[in-house]
């Protein structure tokens, strides 16, 4: 019995880390590939519709308060998200599901974070064919409904079998889809920056009252500030996670450090920022107001700002071209979770777990299941908030270095996982509780840390990667 508890599982005796000659400068790595996450249109879309309970949604109390409260979201995402998960990653030159064996144990490494990674792909798919197909359709003036589902089903069953096959030749051309957002918010900044100082709150707020009665009233301001805070780090949860895996391309400490603060904290408050400015902008142009005015619909995000903006034309363009640019990320999607699945049940063909998750994230967007992005980012956000905060103090309390793979299934990490995942998910169920995601990664550091202190650790395995970790430089 003791010989095989000792005995290591096949996918880490096989664990090979990426030598410093595979990896370079944080530009052309981590940076784009987190600003390429910041810059999705879902993102900025729906973060100044995350206060739309309330009157005036989040610009009640100006355009400021937005944009200080998502550069503190970002913040909180690059220091408790991100950088510890970088650096073990850069000093291993291991994967997420390697690395995370030390928190929750060589076998429980295997479901946490391995295949949670995997299943939850399947919601950021839901969500882009739902987001996706919507801009798609704003292509056209008469948009049938039947047209929409059919552009769901497609949208959905080409970035599932992309994202099985061909996902190398997508990914050669990912990164010039980069530019369709960054130029797309820069022209719509263009249009409506210059009507800024005519922006009026009390005006917006008696706007939004006025087109919909039974909106509620304004939110607090400390309200928007954990609105957008627990919007911001739900969408980042996953992505801060993968910070292991983003580490493993750096060469240094540096480029952890740099590859975050421009791609993470520098593209959230760029894509962000010029969203709310958008918004506001155009609220601040009278004609537009009496545009919106006249449809009878309050526009709180810059997405449904385009055409209003920048005419038809030119607005049902550039919303087909920002549509184009997701569809790597669904491919991507599709790829993480096979590759996650392929791990932890390597009996289940990748094409009948991959179609089973892709049939059920089409289901999400056909029935509109998906467009509740506070609901879909609350439940990511309860997910990988308690496993970012458990593997992080895990890595402080083992010298600042990662102590390798455990026996079985490591109790601390579990139950880190357990409580944090609790508090986090309440929101789903009407449990007001301010900026879950980020206590529930709280909860996760503090559980983890009383366990460890508790002596309920496993005993490590001998692993060579651990005790050849690159020195910090």
């Amino acid at each position: 019995m003791s010989n095989n508890s000792n005995k290591l599982p096949d996918y880490l005796a096989s664990a090979q880390p990426n030598p410093k000659s595979g990896r370079s400068a944080w530009s052309k790595n981590i940076a784009p590939g987190y600003a390429g996450i910041m810059l999705w249109f879902v993102f900025w879309l729906g973060l100044t519709q995350s206060g739309s309970g309330g009157a005036g949604s989040v610009f009640a109390y100006g355009y400021m308060l937005p944009i200080l409260s998502l550069a503190l979201a970002a913040l909180i995402c690059f220091i408790f998200y991100y950088a510890v998960m970088g650096i073990m990653g850069q000093r291993t030159g291991l994967p997420l599901y390697i690395v995370g064996t030390s928190t929750f144990g060589a076998k429980g490494g295997f479901f946490l974070p391995g295949l949670l990674m995997g299943l939850l792909q399947f919601g950021w798919l839901a969500v882009n064919i739902y987001f996706s197909s919507k801009a798609v359709m704003g292509f056209f003036d008469e948009p049938s409904v039947v047209l929409e589902k059919g552009v769901m089903i497609g949208w959905g069953v080409a970035a599932a079998l992309l994202g099985l096959g061909g996902i190398n030749k997508v990914g050669k051309v990912v990164s010039k889809f980069h530019w369709i957002p960054i130029i797309s918010l820069i022209i719509l900044t263009v249009y409506a920056l210059p009507h800024i100082k005519g922006f009026d709150p009390k005006a917006v707020v008696a706007l939004h009252q006025q087109l919909n009665p039974a909106v509620g009233p304004t939110l607090a301001s400390s309200a928007i500030i954990f609105t957008i805070m627990a919007y911001v780090i739900g969408f980042f949860a996953t992505a801060g996670a993968a910070g292991v895996d983003f580490g493993t391309g750096a060469r240094d400490r540096r480029d952890v450090f740099m590859g975050g603060v421009v791609g993470i904290f520098g593209a959230m408050v760029f894509a962000g920022g010029l969203a709310v400015l958008v918004v506001a902008g155009a609220y601040g142009n009278s004609e537009v107001v009496k545009q919106i005015t006249a449809s009878g619909n309050f526009v709180d995000n810059a997405m449904d700002m385009v055409k209003i903006l920048v005419g038809p034309t030119l607005g049902k363009w550039m919303l087909l071209l920002l549509a184009i640019a997701a569809f790597p990320s669904a491919c991507f999607s599709s790829l993480i979770a096979a590759n996650s699945i392929k791990t932890t049940l390597p009996k289940v063909p990748p094409f009948f777990s991959v179609g089973i998750g892709a049939a059920i994230a089409i289901l999400l967007a056909l029935f509109g299941v998906a467009k509740d992005l506070g609901s879909v980012f609350g439940v990511i956000g309860a997910s990988f908030g308690p496993v970012c905060g458990a593997m992080a103090v895990d890595y402080l309390m083992a010298g600042k270095r990662w102590a390798g793979p455990r026996v079985g299934f490591n109790p601390p990490g579990w139950m880190a996982w357990g409580l944090g995942f609790i508090i986090g998910i309440l929101p789903n169920f009407g449990c007001a509780i301010p900026a879950a995601p980020f206590w529930a990664m709280i909860v996760g550091g503090v559980v983890y840390y009383l366990g460890s202190k508790f002596g309920l650790e496993s005993k490590v395995l001998p692993y060579a990667a651990a005790d050849n970790q690159a020195k910090d430089e």
